[in-house]
């Protein structure tokens, strides 16, 4: 498979090359997970016996990516020293956040200058998902169209959201745009936290923290924010019941 930092715009189905580079956000304070992050970051808190990020590092080399950067903000000495561990399977490099925690969107623009790809896939830390009758992330790849989309999200119907519960974030045109759930309502697709974006989603974005949500209504209005449907099962793990949740649902298959 070649690493060459490129996106196909191929039919659905047919495997696709995905970006050779991942940014992998890391820099959360984990509040949500404590205890249990209160000597450690919450992407080195494990699931299954595995440490969060290591699942998703797992399933990033298993796609072919071989190069990843990571943001780190608490408690980044053990974050990095953990990465250090998987050198031999990616390029790694750290956005380093510990000065001050920018967000999700703050932080894709602290970090552009290390993703040397103009395409590249964004994943969050805390994702656990098992992939459906297709590789999740080459599925995702065989969806982008390089001139049409600046980001293209991978979405889980509610009922296959595990742990989740809120009110779904977003509806889906026939298409592939994407409309946003309407305040008081409820929408049928919950977002992952896994995407491909391109470097365009990222212009004129102002500085400092702020939400992605800030790019992403941009690109919905201009047409250019698509969605894909995730064929397998997802779990957000986000705080210590919803690991035991996880760990049950794998257990029983």
């Amino acid at each position: 498979m070649t690493r060459k930092a490129r996106a196909l715009a191929v039919r659905p189905g047919i495997e696709a090359a995905v970006p050779d580079t991942a940014f992998v956000l890391a820099a959360g304070l984990g509040k949500g997970m404590r205890p249990l992050t209160a000597s450690r970051p919450k992407p080195l808190v494990e699931v299954a016996g595995k440490a969060l990020i290591d699942h998703v590092l797992d399933r990033l080399r298993s796609a072919g990516i071989g190069k990843v950067v990571v943001n780190a903000h608490y408690l980044a000495d053990a974050l990095e020293a953990h990465l250090k561990a998987r050198a031999t399977d990616f390029d790694v490099k750290i956005s380093d956040e510990r000065k001050q925690l920018l967000e999700t969107g703050g932080g894709l623009v602290l970090a552009e200058h290390l993703i040397e790809a103009d395409t590249f896939l964004v994943v969050n830390s805390d994702n656990y998902w098992i992939d459906g009758p297709a590789d999740t992330l080459h599925l995702l790849a065989s969806l982008w169209r390089e001139g049409d989309m600046d980001a293209l999200l991978l979405l889980v119907p509610q009922a296959r959201a595990g742990n989740h519960r809120g009110q779904g974030d977003f509806h889906m045109k026939s298409d592939g745009r994407l409309v946003r759930r309407e305040k008081g309502k409820v929408a049928p697709f919950v977002f992952t936290g896994i995407q491909i974006v391109s470097k365009r989603l990222l212009r004129d974005a102002p500085d400092g923290p702020f939400s992605p949500n800030i790019l992403w209504d941009r690109a919905i209005a201009e047409g250019r924010c698509f969605g894909a449907v995730h064929q397998g099962l997802w779990f957000d793990v986000g705080n210590p019941s919803a690991i035991k949740a996880t760990e049950r649902a794998l257990q029983n298959g």
